[in-house]
């Protein structure tokens, strides 16, 4: 599913959460306030518009953070069907439709929309570890849609990021033995394990809260005019 997709079922669901959010809203707003005078129905219409303005905010911060993520941090936007981060050396990975298997490659050495195996570039890609300047990891020689193939890893590869070229082992031992010689011990995950650790940052923790934050305090400024209201009811009575 491409991220327009996406976004549209999320703004569908969201519409819908949010109306039913303005109808609990409004009717709790004016249980809890039934019997004060002056400053009850603003209160009431201003909690029914709450949840659309947070639903607003709330993709008006997706919107930020996925401009920021695609355009400044080169990493995927968060939704749809494609997660790319760059790791530290100056690599990048790419996963298509799953999760399981992807693209280990040099952006500056790939043309524009699109990723191919190259000297500096491997496919099908399922474990993985970045050491400094070298990436080691395993491949599946069978991960394109053939549906009679099984996943599996069947080829080894050890890439110098620096000088963009890799070297190829038939099996994980001597790779195991390969990259001992190089004072590396070998520590292979999977994939998406490895994207999971360089793609999420600061970055998100800064987004969390910008997306969590106004609507909060709002939130308790509309709580704290419903309990004024309450007050002033049994003032007046």
């Amino acid at each position: 599913m491409g991220i327009g997709f996406v976004l549209s079922i999320w703004a569908v669901i969201g519409t819908i959460l949010a109306s039913v959010g303005a109808v609990v809203l409004s009717f709790t707003t004016a249980y809890f306030t039934r019997g004060a005078q002056q400053g009850r129905k603003s209160l009431i219409l201003a909690v029914s518009v709450f949840p659309f303005l947070c639903l607003g905010w709330g993709g008006g911060v997706f919107a930020f953070q996925a401009i920021v993520n695609e355009m400044v941090l080169h990493r995927d936007a968060g939704l749809g069907d494609t997660w790319k981060c760059p790791l530290p050396n100056g690599y990048a990975i790419l996963m298509i439709d799953t999760t399981d298997h992807g693209f280990v490659y040099n952006p500056k050495t790939q043309p524009e929309g699109g990723v191919g195996e190259q000297e500096d570039a491997i496919g099908g890609v399922r474990d993985l570890q970045v050491a400094g300047r070298y990436i080691l990891g395993g491949a599946d020689s069978h991960w394109g849609p053939s549906e009679n193939s099984k996943p599996q890893v069947d080829s080894y590869f050890l890439l110098d990021a620096q000088i963009g070229k890799h070297s190829n082992f038939s099996t994980q031992e001597s790779l195991r033995n390969h990259a001992l010689g190089m004072g590396i011990g070998l520590n292979l995950e999977p994939i998406d394990v490895v994207y999971s650790r360089y793609r999420f940052t600061r970055f998100e923790i800064f987004s969390g809260l910008l997306l969590c934050l106004p609507p909060l305090v709002i939130a308790f400024l509309l709580l704290g005019w419903m309990i004024r209201l309450r007050k002033s009811r049994a003032m007046s009575q």
